[in-house]
């Protein structure tokens, strides 16, 4: 993100250094680091004023990432030149004790306000603002698992359309009950891989199905993934690693039976994974498959640098293991719970409809809380 430094002398931000050293005795903020960034952003600043560059856009999207960042350490720069004032103000006899008061407000806000900093120099992950594959399959629990599966799927759709997100289906398989053996679907917007990469694991439901005479509470799963959407360009995937067949689409009979070889089966060679799409076109199936195949290769390319990373970790948020049980859905006491961050809340069928900020937002913070214990580890 920072490139070449600019032609900028140390002179002219370096009271930010010095005043920020002077009021931490062990700063835990990296100071060269912070001169960098500063030195940067003013200069993209300048040169985006002056409009002389051919290429604006490039810098402007490094001018709104770094931009955060400037405004967290010019807020802290501005509190530490507060402190250095009432600590003048001291040796006013008239002043004294308001500027005591003041100074002890000060100082006790230094932490927060490094803090701050700190938590917006943590390393972005680049697949955040990517577009998104979902992959929803039911679990144990036979048709209950497959309708619990299609509760997923809606609930995930209108969340979506909260966002302004464009939810579209690539692969279904539908269930005798209405329910779903299996979805895949794409979404796009901003920040969607961002959003919803905690949310894969195994989601448990509890309640009582419509199938069920007795009125027993059971307990069903579907597995959720969540995969960053691939290009091309991020992993070069050699022909001879795929065997790419066609056969026979199934349908639901009469006129709609498929009598073509559109379906597209791709296999993966080297890891023996599977795609099948079996839409109308021969040429989409295949142009879907192959985007499912490279998302699922990405994630599992990041995912292994991610644990080689981060082999020590206790917490499991973030790792995106498809095995683990993440979240339980109680249908007769109306509760969510997210075991991972010991999460309950009672509001369920507000979750259900998709009112999942709540839950995304906890998890982040979460995440930012471990990443930056680390930091201090």
């Amino acid at each position: 993100m920072i490139a070449s430094m600019p032609e900028i002398t140390k002179s002219q931000i370096c009271h930010l250094t010095l005043a920020v050293q002077s009021a931490i005795a062990d700063p835990m903020v990296p100071m060269d680091k912070l001169y960098q960034i500063t030195a940067r952003f003013e200069f993209l600043e300048a040169k985006l004023a002056s409009g002389e560059t051919d290429n604006i856009v490039e810098l402007s999207r490094e001018y709104s990432e770094l931009k955060p960042v400037a405004d967290q350490i010019m807020a802290f720069q501005t509190l530490v030149q507060d402190i250095d004032a009432a600590e003048a103000m001291l040796d006013d006899p008239e002043m004294r004790e308001l500027a005591a008061e003041e100074l002890k407000e000060l100082r006790d806000s230094l932490p927060d306000a490094e803090n701050a900093i700190k938590l917006v120099l943590l390393p972005k992950d680049t697949a955040d603002a990517r577009p998104a594959i979902i992959e929803i399959r039911p679990g144990t629990g036979g048709d209950e698992a497959a309708l619990f599966a299609g509760d997923l799927l809606r609930m995930y759709q209108r969340y979506a359309e909260s966002n302004g997100w464009k939810f579209e289906i690539i692969e279904e398989q539908v269930s005798e009950l209405g329910g779903i053996k299996e979805i895949i679907a794409n979404i796009k917007g901003t920040n969607v891989f961002g959003k919803l990469k905690f949310e894969s694991g195994v989601h448990r439901v509890q309640r009582v199905p419509t199938t069920e005479s007795g009125g027993r509470i059971h307990t069903s799963a579907a597995t959720v993934a969540v995969l960053p959407e691939a290009e091309e360009v991020d992993l070069d995937i050699p022909a001879s690693d795929l065997r790419i067949d066609t056969m026979r689409a199934s349908g639901a009979g009469g006129q709609h039976v498929n009598t073509t070889d559109s379906a597209v089966r791709i296999t993966h060679l080297p890891t023996g994974m599977i795609v099948v799409s079996m839409e109308k076109s021969q040429h989409r199936n295949r142009e879907i498959a192959m985007q499912v195949m490279r998302s699922r290769l990405y994630e599992m390319e990041r995912q292994k640098v991610a644990d080689e990373r981060a082999a020590d970790r206790k917490s499991q948020v973030g790792s995106g293991d498809r095995s683990e049980r993440i979240r339980t859905y109680n249908f007769p006491q109306g509760r969510m719970t997210d075991h991972r961050i010991n999460l309950t809340l009672y509001k369920l069928d507000q979750v259900m409809s998709g009112e999942l900020d709540e839950i995304i937002d906890a998890l982040h913070a979460d995440d930012q809380a471990q990443k930056l214990a680390e930091l201090d580890a």
